[in-house]
C-alpha cells in the first residue's frame, strides 16, 4: 500500500434511522411574536396571508405571542385578479400587500404592515432591516426572483428573537401542481435523541432545485382578462396550495419534530406527496 493509498478516507456512514428536523425552539416557545415576511401578495400570497391570519387567531388561542408579518408587493389589484386571487372587485386599484393587510388587520386587530418594495438585488440597501425576520415566505413566479431572495438573505450571523433569521417557506405552483418547501437559513442544532437522526440544515429551492429553476421558462407577464388568467391557471390551485402551506406552518408552530420539509400539489391527480427530510 503507497502513501497516497493510506490518506483516502472511506465515507462516513450513511444513516440508517429516519431523518426528522427538530424545529428551532424559539419558533415553539418565543419571547416575542414570530417575525414573518411575505413576499409577493398575489395568486399564492394572498391566500397565504389569508392563511396566516387563521394560524394567528389559532396561535394566541394556544398562549403563543403570535405574528408579526410584513407583505411585500409593489404590484396592482387589477380585473383579471378576481376569482383566483383573494381580493374583491372593491378593492381594484389598491396595491396588493395594502389591501390584504389592511383588511386582516381590521377583522382580527392586528398591527400587520405592508410594502411596495420589491425584493430586487438593487434594492439591498432599502431591506436591510427587512431581511432578519425569523421567517420568510416566498409566494413569486420568476425563477430569478427567488435567487435574488437567496442573495439578499445571504448568510446569517446569528441574531436574537425578532430578529433571528431561522427558516424560509417558498411556494410555487404551474396550472395544476405546485409545491411547498421548507429550508432553514442556517444549520439548527439538533437535539440527540434516540431512534432518530436529526438533519439540522434543510437546502433552500434555488439549492435544492437550482437546474429546474435556471431551465424554467415561467413568466409573471399579467393576464388582461380574468377569463386569460383562469385559462392559464387553476382557479383552485393558489389557495389549494396555500392550505397546503398553512399545515405545514402549523406543524413548524405545534410541532417539535418534523418528518417531511414540505408538499407536492397535484390538482388534476387528487394527489399530495410529502417530500422527506433525509
Amino acid at each position: 500500500m503507497n502513501a497516497h493509498t493510506q490518506q483516502i478516507q472511506p465515507p462516513p456512514p450513511i444513516s440508517t434511522l429516519p431523518a426528522v428536523h427538530f424545529v428551532d425552539p424559539y419558533l415553539l416557545n418565543p419571547t416575542n411574536p414570530i417575525t414573518v415576511n411575505v413576499i409577493g401578495a398575489g395568486g399564492t400570497g394572498s391566500h397565504v396571508m389569508t392563511v396566516l391570519g387563521a394560524l394567528e387567531e389559532a396561535l394566541r388561542a394556544w398562549g403563543h405571542p403570535g405574528l408579526q408579518v410584513t407583505a411585500f408587493d409593489d404590484d396592482e389589484i387589477t380585473v383579471s385578479n378576481m376569482g383566483r386571487q383573494a381580493f374583491f372587485r372593491s378593492e381594484i386599484g389598491q396595491n396588493k400587500a395594502v389591501a390584504i393587510v389592511t383588511r386582516i388587520n381590521r377583522h382580527i386587530g392586528t398591527r400587520w404592515q405592508a410594502s411596495k418594495l420589491r425584493w430586487k438585488k438593487t434594492n439591498k440597501e432599502a431591506l436591510r432591516g427587512a431581511v432578519r425576520a425569523n421567517l420568510t415566505i416566498s409566494c413569486v413566479d420568476r425563477p430569478e426572483t427567488r435567487f435574488d431572495i437567496e442573495t439578499l438573505l445571504g448568510r446569517p450571523g446569528g441574531g436574537h428573537g425578532p430578529d433571528n433569521p431561522l427558516y424560509w417557506i417558498d411556494f410555487g405552483n404551474s396550472r395544476y401542481t405546485g409545491q411547498v418547501l421548507l429550508s432553514t437559513r442556517r444549520d439548527i442544532k439538533q437535539p440527540p435523541l434516540e431512534g432518530y437522526h436529526g438533519v439540522g440544515y434543510l437546502p433552500s429551492v434555488t439549492r435544492q432545485y437550482e437546474d429546474l429553476l435556471y431551465a424554467a421558462t415561467d413568466s409573471d407577464e399579467p393576464s388582461c382578462s380574468m377569463l386569460e388568467a383562469l385559462n392559464r391557471q387553476s382557479l383552485f390551485i393558489n389557495r389549494s396550495l396555500a392550505s397546503v402551506g398553512g399545515m405545514l406552518l402549523e406543524n413548524l408552530f405545534r410541532q417539535s419534530i418534523l418528518d417531511s420539509k414540505g408538499f407536492f400539489l397535484n390538482l388534476s391527480d387528487g394527489v399530495m406527496r410529502p417530500i422527506p427530510i433525509g
